[in-house]
């Protein structure tokens, strides 16, 4: 699956969160998209904030996450 990802730390709405908006287009299945935002959730600790369905099928999702001090690393790995 390619979404793409539009990266940003804060939208600016609120400063104990960061987000990660994504764009998943019109091709990718709905069980793939749950699949890579399941993902997110697992390993990055990322949660839905919000779906937007566009008329052509394609989806801008955003995440969201508590903001840390430190980056947490992946799981498995030590740094």
């Amino acid at each position: 699956m390619t979404a793409v990802r539009d990266r940003s730390d804060s939208d600016g709405a609120d400063p104990d969160w960061e987000y990660a908006p994504l764009r998943i287009p019109a091709e990718v299945t709905g069980l793939n998209a749950a699949a890579q935002l399941s993902l997110h959730a697992e390993f990055g600790g990322w949660e839905l904030a919000r779906v937007v369905r566009y008329m052509d099928g394609s989806r801008r999702v955003t995440l969201r996450r508590k903001r840390r001090k430190s980056p947490v690393p992946l799981p498995g790995l030590s740094v």
